[in-house]
C-alpha cells in the first residue's frame, strides 16, 4: 500500500483549509461515515502541553475516533517536515493495512503535501551557516529575512510567514549551500509519482469577513479557556521563547507579553491579526493546487452537508 504507485485504491481523504473553518468537527463526522481514523497534519499539535493555542481536539471532540500525530513530542524539541513525513507515514500505512480509511486533517500545507508525495529530505546542511542565519534572523527579524529570501526565491518567500524562523533560515541555507532554491526542489519532485493517492477537500467561507470574524472569535475563546495560563506554564517549564514551539501564533505574542509585562489585550489583538494573515497565506497555498475540491461555507459551517459531498465524491472515485 505504501509503494509509489499512485493507485486510487489508497484510502486517504484530506480535510484542510485555513484556521477556524471547522476541520476538526468535519473530520470526526466523516471518519464515522467512512470507517476511518484521523491523522493530524498540524505542525503544532504534535507538541505536548500545547492544547488551547493549537485548538487540539479534546477527548470528547474526538468522538471515539482514533487520532494520531497529536501530543508526540516535548515543546523544547524541534520538529520538521522531514520528521513528520517519517512519523506520519507509519501511521498512514498501519491504518491502510488494517483496511480502514485515513482522514488526514490539518492546515499545515507543507506537511500534507510532503506526506502524500512521500518526499525524501536531504540530511545535508551547513551547521555553522545555519547558526549565522539564525543569529541574523534574531537581529533583523522575520520580515527582513523574507525580503532577503525573496531576492532569489520569491515563491518560497510568499508562502512563508515572518514567524516561521526555521523554514526561512532553511530556505536561505539551502540556496547558499546547493545553488538551488527550495522552490526548484519542489518543482523537480513534482515529476515523481506520489507515495499515496488522496482526495483533497479544502474548507473556506464565501465571505472573507465571515472567516476573519470566526478567527477573532476563536482567539477570544482560547483566551477564555486559559491560553494565558497555558503559555505561562510552558515558560515555567523552561520552554524559552526561542524554542520552535513558542514561535507558533498565539504562543509567541502571549509569551512576549508575559515576559515583558506588557498589555495582554494588545497581545491578543496581535494574535488575531497574525492569525488572519496566516489564514490568507493558507488560502494562497491551497489555490495553487488544481486538484483541491473546495467546500465553501455560506455564513455557517454545515458539517452534515459537507460529509454528504465528500462521501459522494470519494465513493465515486475511479
Amino acid at each position: 500500500m505504501s509503494s509509489r504507485s499512485g493507485a486510487n485504491n489508497t484510502n486517504i481523504i484530506i480535510i484542510t483549509g485555513p484556521t477556524a473553518t471547522g476541520k476538526t468537527a468535519l473530520s470526526v463526522e466523516l471518519a464515522k461515515m467512512v470507517h476511518g481514523e484521523i491523522v493530524s497534519a498540524d505542525s503544532m499539535q504534535v507538541y505536548k502541553h500545547m492544547d488551547i493555542g493549537t485548538a487540539k481536539p479534546s477527548r470528547s471532540e474526538m468522538g471515539g475516533i482514533p487520532h494520531y500525530m497529536i501530543d508526540c513530542i516535548s515543546p523544547e524539541d524541534d520538529y520538521s517536515v522531514a520528521r513528520y513525513v517519517r512519523d506520519a507515514s507509519k501511521c498512514v500505512d498501519d491504518i491502510i493495512e488494517r483496511g480502514k480509511t485515513v482522514v488526514l486533517v490539518g492546515g499545515s500545507g507543507q506537511y500534507i503535501d510532503a506526506l502524500i508525495a512521500g518526499r525524501v529530505f536531504s540530511s545535508r546542511g551547513d551547521h555553522e551557516l545555519r547558526k549565522e542565519l539564525e543569529h541574523e534572523y534574531d537581529n533583523i527579524g522575520g520580515e527582513a529575512m523574507l525580503i532577503k529570501l525573496s531576492s532569489f526565491d520569491s515563491d518560497a518567500a510568499q508562502r512563508l510567514y515572518p514567524n516561521d524562523k526555521k523554514r526561512i533560515v532553511r530556505a536561505i541555507e539551502t540556496f547558499i549551500t546547493t545553488g538551488k532554491t527550495i522552490s526548484q526542489h519542489d518543482e523537480e519532485t513534482k515529476a515523481i509519482l506520489p507515495r499515496y493517492a488522496a482526495t483533497k477537500f479544502a474548507l473556506t467561507y464565501a465571505d472573507r469577513d465571515d472567516l476573519y470574524t470566526r478567527i477573532n472569535q476563536r482567539v477570544d475563546e482560547m483566551i477564555s479557556q486559559g491560553l494565558q495560563d497555558e503559555v505561562k506554564n510552558l515558560l515555567d517549564m523552561g520552554i524559552t521563547q526561542r524554542c520552535t514551539a513558542m514561535q507558533a501564533i498565539g504562543y509567541k505574542e502571549i509569551s512576549a507579553a508575559i515576559v515583558n509585562n506588557s498589555n495582554i489585550n494588545d497581545a491578543v489583538e496581535q494574535v488575531k491579526m497574525e492569525s488572519r494573515r496566516y489564514a490568507k497565506r493558507q488560502l494562497t497555498w491551497l489555490r495553487r493546487d488544481k486538484d483541491v475540491k473546495w467546500i465553501t461555507w455560506d455564513g455557517i459551517a454545515d458539517t452534515i452537508f459537507a460529509v454528504e459531498i465528500i462521501t459522494t465524491v470519494y465513493n465515486g472515485r475511479d
